[in-house]
């Protein structure tokens, strides 16, 4: 019954998703010429809380839940799993004062309404994962960038979605440099539970009724670590202990 409900749902969801899109193009382009990084800053916030009430059509409920009093004046290294790119905007409009940057592969840099304009200008990384001559040199400016703004940057080191909410294990060069080029910042581990449960049937019809939760923990000072293994170690433990089974 749940699976019939989900594809009128489904249906709804991508004409309000793809328009949304579609509509924000404008008006990043707009706000970007005109206002430039803070314009284009505040309406990629205002995409973000816009496509999340699309999810609501599903209903989808979003829970984020962090405690702590970030300071604003620190570069920050967002360290999460990765279950689906539903795991994205909650990211980014819940955590937006901190000015959230992405490391991202580069086919998501072209082709997708609104998504592809932000990732090109304001200020992510996009990295072809098969070419190391291009990645790494383009994760060191990225890195350089995070130190210089204070800004955040966002890394799931599994290196790609995990399609039934178990964790892969991660994959820590892009984490090593980011922490190398970054060296003032706090690691700040987020666990992300159910988004995979969004495409249990695939792309349509979309799952309904999830609950995603977003869980940060105590962020932790990389100086305060002289091996930066047992850094990742303990940021993988305690992100893979707080994902639900």
């Amino acid at each position: 019954m749940q699976k019939i409900l989900a594809y009128p749902l489904s249906v709804l969801f991508y004409l309000c998703f793809g328009l949304t899109l579609v509509v924000f193009q404008f008006i990043q382009w707009f706000c970007h010429k005109t206002f430039g990084y803070k314009g284009l800053k505040n309406a990629v916030d205002v995409l973000q809380f816009a496509i999340m009430r699309c999810l609501n059509i599903l209903g989808t409920q979003i829970s984020f839940n962090n405690p702590y009093n970030i300071s604003t004046d620190r570069p920050l290294i967002i360290v999460a799993n990765h279950q689906s790119m539903y795991d994205i905007s909650p990211i980014l409009w819940y955590m937006r004062k901190h000015h959230v940057k992405f490391v991202s592969k580069k086919e998501l840099g072209k082709g997708i309404p609104s998504i592809s304009y932000n990732l090109r200008h304001g200020g992510s990384v996009l990295i072809d994962r098969k070419n190391p001559r291009q990645a790494l040199p383009a994760m060191m400016k990225f890195g350089e960038y995070i130190e210089k703004t204070k800004r955040a940057a966002v890394i799931f080191p599994e290196g790609t979605r995990s399609k039934d909410g178990k964790p892969r294990p991660f994959k820590t060069k892009g984490l090593e440099m980011l922490m190398k080029k970054v060296p003032s910042a706090l690691i700040v581990p987020i666990t992300v539970n159910n988004s995979w449960k969004m495409l249990r049937y695939g792309t349509f019809p979309m799952g309904i009724g999830n609950h995603i939760k977003f869980t940060v923990h105590k962020p932790l000072e990389i100086t305060n670590f002289t091996d930066k293994a047992e850094l990742i170690q303990q940021v993988e433990k305690t992100i893979v202990e707080a994902i639900e089974s």
